[in-house]
């Protein structure tokens, strides 16, 4: 698995430039695996994260952080709390 995953990362590394994401792939496949290299870079676990924190995050890698931020909600990525306060990076699902 540790091999699926670093082969993972280094295909997503072709998707930036210079510490900056230059496009947010459009193929399903590729923009999850993106979303889960950045959960795993960007995000600790057990952590809670505010909206503010969650953006301030994804602005570090792509100017479109709403896009992000709605993009790792909806793939599983992180998990929002009913009211949209705050955010925690979801825990993956097991094999």
């Amino acid at each position: 698995m540790s091999d699926n995953r670093s082969s993972s990362s280094h295909g997503v590394a072709a998707l930036f430039s210079h510490g900056r994401l230059t496009t947010i792939p459009r193929k399903t496949a590729r923009r999850e695996q993106l979303l889960e290299h950045l959960a795993q870079t960007l995000f600790q676990p057990e952590r809670t994260y505010t909206e503010r924190e969650v953006n301030e995050a994804l602005l570090t890698v792509h100017e479109d952080c709403a896009a992000l931020r709605r993009y790792m909600v909806i793939g599983g990525r992180l998990a929002r709390t009913k009211d949209g306060v705050s955010y925690r990076r979801a825990t993956p699902p097991t094999a």
